[in-house]
């Protein structure tokens, strides 16, 4: 809360200034560090984009008939058939920044649908289930995820509000 008053993270300190736009932060690193390169191509940069802003609207929905559901089913066809002809990352055999910005999105909705609406991505969408075992499965990503629990008590008051 310091260094960042609103509370939002990521949160990276370079050459004594604190960034906390993800985006910012991505485009930094990739200059400090260029190998191995992170960029996603620009026509692939916006794959899946609209799968958190869907989780989101069901995960808050009271009305089971509000076509919430479908509008994130919807969403994760789309990326499991980008998937399955460009996969196994969105970009093709290498991790980018798409795919690690995917990543804790898409543990969120894992996490939160389980636990508020017993639901869970379809079997059938084999290519998404594929893709988020092989980003959950990097280190990175397995030292650094949010506790279950965090997640939950998180999305709690805007499920419950």
């Amino acid at each position: 809360m310091d260094v960042n008053p609103e509370g939002k993270v990521p949160v990276v300190k370079f050459d004594d200034k604190w960034v906390s736009d993800s985006d910012v932060i991505v485009g930094i690193l990739e200059e400090k560090y260029p190998e191995p390169s992170l960029a996603t191509p620009p026509e692939f940069a916006s794959v899946g984009s609209k799968i958190f802003p869907s989780f989101v609207k069901f995960l808050k929905s009271k009305d089971p008939n509000d076509g919430t559901e479908q509008a994130l089913l919807e969403e994760l066809k789309a990326l499991d058939d980008h998937l399955k002809a460009h996969g196994p990352f969105i970009a093709g055999e290498k991790i980018t920044a798409v795919d690690l910005s995917l990543a804790p999105k898409l543990y969120h909705l894992e996490v939160a649908l389980a636990h508020f609406k017993n639901w869970t991505i379809p079997d059938k969408l084999t290519h998404v289930l594929n893709y988020i075992k092989l980003l959950f499965s990097h280190e990175s990503f397995e030292k650094t995820k949010a506790a279950k629990e965090h997640i939950i008590a998180g999305w709690e008051p805007k499920v419950n509000a």
